[in-house]
């Protein structure tokens, strides 16, 4: 059983203004204590960051998320082949309104990016960050894999143009890490560290796409 925390809103920037309007799209819909974003939505001003909950989004069921993603103002944060380097998009245009953020698994996030036709609509971004996670008390895939509250904070601070941003939504996930640690829990390594130093205590996949991966992260290729 994981210890809880209550959230003291008083460690959350106070409202921006002018600070871009966050759709976030999740997968994830059972309640887990340790998800980031009742963080991150606790952080930013209500009319500033939308939730919207589910896997599989129609023009139809949902109008006002259609519309969103029809505007020439709205970027959704997915890394890939296909997308730009979120700065180069802040330096050669002014700001765009609209910032849509996938919430979930890798898997999960894969499953409704590439499975609802909006979500190719919009211009698709991604964050080149060296910075690694502060979310020390989940595993990650990779050294520089973040999560849903980390990307949301650098790409806002990116859009914003202001580094208060991210220090300032950091610090409840540092708080709630902190909790956690002082609480029994564990400081987890990326999969792609346990990997490369042989601590990963798992059994191996069968399947050979998941095995592929992994040796790919163990061969630091960018996967």
């Amino acid at each position: 059983m994981q210890p809880r925390m209550l959230f003291d809103v008083s460690r959350a920037p106070a409202p921006y203004p002018d600070l871009v309007v966050t759709f976030l799209i999740s997968g994830i819909k059972e309640s887990r204590v340790l998800r980031t974003v009742p963080l991150l939505a606790a952080c930013l001003p209500p009319d500033k960051c939308k939730i919207v909950v589910g896997r599989r989004f129609s023009e139809d069921r949902y109008p006002e998320l259609a519309a969103v993603c029809r505007s020439p103002n709205t970027l959704i944060l997915y890394p890939g082949a296909e997308a730009t380097n979120l700065e180069e998009i802040v330096v050669v245009s002014s700001s765009p309104s609209v910032m849509i953020i996938i919430d979930g698994t890798w898997s999960q996030a894969k499953d409704i990016f590439y499975k609802n036709p909006l979500f190719r609509l919009p211009k698709q971004v991604q964050i080149k960050t060296n910075i690694s996670s502060q979310y020390v008390i989940r595993t990650q895939p990779t050294n520089t894999c973040l999560s849903t509250l980390e990307c949301a904070a650098v790409a806002l601070t990116i859009m914003e143009k202001n580094k208060n941003i991210q220090e300032t939504i950091l610090r409840p996930l540092q708080a709630l890490c902190s909790f956690q640690l002082q609480h029994g829990a564990q400081i987890h390594h990326s999969k792609e560290h346990l990997l490369k130093n042989g601590l990963y205590d798992k059994p191996m996949p069968k399947n050979r796409r998941k095995l592929r991966r992994m040796e790919l992260l163990v061969n630091n290729v960018k996967i």
